[in-house]
């Protein structure tokens, strides 16, 4: 690698046959498909020789090779590996002097500085790369990540507005009748680029009003409104109590008395079939119209005597209480 990188600047400066043309910076949007052009000529006795296309992010050991491709004499492609990461593959033909570079997708990370490079193997191994590389520039409208409030009645309640973009937005707090006062915090966002982020903090958050968080670059506006709720009251468990919980207690304690009034009124009942089946007894035993002249005998009379009682001179009622 070391002896390839010496050999550049002899041939940038002593052999004429050799040029690249690249783009010195380009731009794009986020999500977007977008084209590194690189153009470059070489000597007539190259043409049939195999080529190796390289293009780099970064420049010395810091530099990663996002993709490699060997273009083989009379083959229409450039081969790329199997490890190859698809979201990168060859625009143009090296046949016909063409590396330019297609990135599918483009996000913020893709912003850099890159290079592209060819070497041409024969029976000297020859390679050229323009020092000046080209660098790509991934733009993005303003995207509302997080709007939240924070803190408590204590502190006092705070608003927070997480944008990202590229150019970095600007951030406006509005009400629906002013323009508020916001300031700016450092974002702690795990794994992502800085220089994309930015979160701006609004104070003295009042509940029950609502409030509108504007994100602004030259690419557009986005804006999302924030409903601030009243904190609920917590339940006392002292003084007065509540509708809701005095009802409850009402209704379990007519509740109660029902069913203390149906067990006084079953005992009272009882006894009262009870008394009133034992004096007919006593009135049968005392009765000179029971006796027993008639010749019946008595276990006759108080077998009828039970069932009087039982079927006809108690109420009905008193059948469920007394035993037969």
């Amino acid at each position: 690698e070391q002896q390839i990188l010496k050999s550049l600047t002899a041939l940038g400066s002593t052999d004429d046959s050799w040029s690249m043309i690249v783009q010195p910076e380009v731009r794009a949007i986020d999500g977007y498909p977008v084209v590194l052009p690189c153009i470059f000529s070489h000597p007539q006795h190259s043409q049939h020789s195999l080529l190796q296309v390289l293009w780099r992010l970064g420049h010395g050991q810091g530099a990663t090779v996002l993709f490699h491709c060997t273009s083989r004499p009379g083959a229409p492609t450039c081969e790329s590996g199997s490890q190859q990461d698809q979201r990168y593959r060859l625009e143009g033909n090296p046949r016909e002097h063409d590396l330019s570079l297609r990135i599918n997708g483009a996000t913020l990370q893709d912003s850099g500085r890159y290079y592209c490079r060819v070497e041409v193997q024969g029976r000297e191994h020859i390679s050229f790369e323009d020092k000046m590389g080209t660098r790509l520039r991934v733009e993005a409208p303003p995207k509302i990540l997080v709007l939240a409030v924070e803190g408590s009645q204590q502190s006092g309640f705070r608003a927070m507005c997480q944008v990202r973009g590229s150019p970095l937005p600007d951030v406006q707090w509005l009400s629906p009748d002013d323009l508020l006062e916001g300031y700016p915090i450092s974002p702690l966002i795990q794994g992502s680029v800085p220089q994309y982020h930015t979160v701006s903090q609004l104070r003295h958050v009042e509940p029950g009003q609502q409030y509108i968080c504007s994100a602004s670059n030259p690419l557009g506006r986005e804006q999302s409104t924030l409903y601030v709720v009243a904190p609920r009251a917590p339940v006392a468990l002292t003084g007065a109590p509540p509708p809701l919980l005095l009802l409850l207690l009402v209704s379990l304690g007519a509740k109660v008395l029902f069913l203390v009034g149906m067990g006084v009124w079953v005992v009272q009942g009882v006894n009262f079939c009870q008394g009133f089946c034992s004096r007919l007894d006593g009135h049968h035993h005392s009765s000179p119209c029971h006796s027993n002249q008639s010749g019946v005998s008595d276990s006759k009379l108080h077998t009828d005597h039970h069932s009087l009682c039982q079927a006809r001179l108690v109420p009905s009622w008193c059948h469920q209480m007394v035993p037969g």
